[in-house]
Formats: structure tokens, C-alpha cells, sequence
């Protein structure tokens, strides 16, 4: 993680696409300015792990050029996961890593977020707007290059006959517009804490609505909700599940929920995601979790939700819909 955001801090990526082909060492460490030998070693982990490749040149110089994975590291780029790998990396959200062991002895209590800032990840980026950005990009930048256009793609029917919908805690709305885009006949309800919404930028078929989601919820024909469940235990996300509930109409309303689902039996690098999410969850919450199927049933049907279907979707979440 340290050398991915090296590697972005330098911009390898950005400059080799701005120059339009491969570079050599010599190229990139002057158009970085940077030490040459010291780059050499960071592009030789990088091309090892496969994220740039080397080429060989007319003048049978090696060069270095871009893979779908290196593009990924490139700021200017749309589809670029550079926001979210700055996160991951931030001070602010590695420094509770070294904490998670006392929190495992300890049990309950004050979670490694809180005992290395003094207090919980919320309210850190409340009162720190540079941190808040970094979280809204972060979550803006896997929203709109992994999970909503998988969403879009594998299940697009989940939208049809719905005319409002409310994302809960939908952080700037990068998600919610491009569900608007996808289909222009639903109106979106972009709901998260008002300090998250004083930085969001307008969009059309977009309201911004301030409010905590543990008060009430913006009523809609349906409500979405990505990526904010596993941030709490069971007992607070069936009371933000009854809150969507209240917030839908009884005989047609749904909730769309979009997360992990650990399956502790299987073996891919899905699964693997949803596993190492479930350590972040244990830094950086006080009861998040990633949760079975099973898990999801549970909380679901405590929350007054009569079924519920799980789709999953080319991404490491998968599409659960409960229904009342």
C-alpha cells in the first residue's frame, strides 16, 4: 500500500499517459525529478507485481508503460482508484492499526480509531474537512469506477417502477447521479450529515437533503443504501433499517442495500476483499462488520422486513433487497 501511494504521490501514472507512450528510467525520474535509482526500485516492485510493465525501445533501452492497473493510479483519469488508496494510506487511517490488538484483548470499549484520534471516525471528519474530503473522494471514486456501474449493468431492473428514491448516507451523491443518469425517470434524495452535504456539488435529478440517519429518513418510493451498514453493529443497523422502513410506502416500498456478503467457505479474491474489509471494520469501528448471508437475513427481519433477495453482482458487494 506504502509504494501504491508513492507511486501516486509521484505520478508515474499521470505522466507516462500525458507523454503518450512508454518512458525510459531516464525520462521519467527527469520529468519527475526525481532520484533514478531510487525510482528504478520502486518501478521494479511496480512491474513486478504486475501494475506497469516494461517495454524495450528502438534503442533497445528499457522503457516503462501503462497497464489497466497503473491507470487506475492516475489522478486525472475518471476511472482513477487513486482517492480510495490515499485513504487507505492516510496517517489518520493506518495509525489505528497499531491499536487493534489491545482492542481485541479489551473487547468492548473505545475502538483504535478512538484511542489514536480521541474520537470516532465521524466526528474526526465533522471537524476536519481535509479528512472529510479525502473520505467523500475515496468513496466517491469506488462508487463510480467499481460498484454502481456494476449495479447498473447486472441489475438495472432494481430501479424500474421506482420514482423517488432516497440514498442514505449517499456522502456528495456520486452515486445517486449516476443511478439518475441511468435512469432519468426516478427523482434522488441525496441524504447524509450536513457537513457532508455543504460540500456537495449540485446535480440534475438530485436533491441534497441535510439529517442523520438515526433521527429519520426523507420519504421515497424506495431507499438505497451502499456501503454504510457494515459500518455498525446489528443493534444500530436495525434501527437505521426501520428508519428506512418508516421513511417507504408499506405495500410497495423496498430497501436496496449494497454490501459485502462473507462467505467463509469459499475461496476467490472476492471473498478474500470482504474478508480484509471485515479487519477494517474492527480499526476503524465501534461494531462494524462485514456479515454472512445469514448475518443479513437476521438484521433484516428485526428490522420488520418480511424477505428479502440477495443478487451479487460483478463486485465484491452484492444487491440485497428487503421487502415489507
Amino acid at each position: 500500500m506504502a509504494t501504491l501511494k508513492c507511486a501516486i504521490e509521484l505520478k508515474i501514472a499521470d505522466t507516462i499517459e500525458s507523454h503518450g507512450s512508454s518512458m525510459t528510467l531516464s525520462q521519467l525520474s527527469s520529468a519527475l525529478n526525481c532520484s533514478s535509482s531510487l525510482l528504478y526500485r520502486i518501478l521494479r516492485f511496480l512491474v513486478h507485481r504486475g501494475i506497469f510493465k516494461q517495454e524495450i525501445t528502438d534503442e533497445n533501452l528499457i522503457s516503462y508503460a501503462q497497464t489497466p492497473l497503473s491507470r487506475l493510479l492516475a489522478s486525472s483519469s475518471n476511472n482513477s482508484m487513486a482517492p480510495f488508496l490515499l485513504l487507505e494510506s492516510n496517517p489518520v487511517m493506518l495509525a489505528p492499526w497499531h491499536g487493534l490488538s489491545a482492542r481485541i484483548k479489551g473487547g468492548i470499549g473505545e475502538t483504535p480509531f478512538e484511542a489514536a484520534h480521541g474520537k470516532d471516525v465521524w466526528s474526526f471528519a465533522a471537524a476536519d474537512p481535509t479528512h472529510n474530503t479525502v473520505i467523500n473522494d475515496a468513496m466517491s471514486c469506488t462508487a463510480r469506477v467499481l460498484t454502481v456501474p456494476a449495479i447498473l449493468e447486472d441489475c438495472p431492473d432494481i430501479f424500474e417502477g421506482v420514482g423517488s428514491l432516497v440514498d442514505v448516507g449517499g456522502g456528495n451523491g456520486t452515486s445517486l447521479n449516476m443511478i439518475v443518469k441511468a435512469c432519468p425517470w426516478i427523482k434522488g434524495i441525496n441524504f447524509d450529515l450536513p457537513h457532508v452535504i455543504s460540500s456537495s456539488q449540485e446535480y440534475i435529478g438530485v436533491q441534497h437533503v441535510g439529517g442523520n440517519m438515526f433521527d429519520s429518513i426523507p420519504k421515497a418510493d424506495a431507499a438505497f443504501i451502499m456501503w454504510v451498514l457494515h459500518d455498525w453493529d446489528d443493534e444500530t443497523c436495525i434501527k437505521i433499517l426501520k428508519n428506512c422502513r418508516d421513511a417507504i410506502p408499506e405495500k410497495t416500498g423496498k430497501v436496496i442495500i449494497v454490501e459485502a456478503i462473507i462467505e467463509e467457505k469459499e475461496e476467490n479474491n472476492l471473498s478474500d476483499v470482504g474478508l480484509m474489509l471485515d479487519m477494517v471494520m474492527m480499526a476503524h469501528t465501534n461494531g462494524g462488520k462485514e456479515r454472512t448471508a445469514k448475518e443479513w437475513g437476521y438484521v433484516l427481519h428485526q428490522a420488520g422486513f418480511t424477505r428479502h433477495t440477495i443478487t451479487p453482482i460483478r463486485a465484491v458487494h452484492s444487491i440485497i433487497q428487503g421487502f415489507l
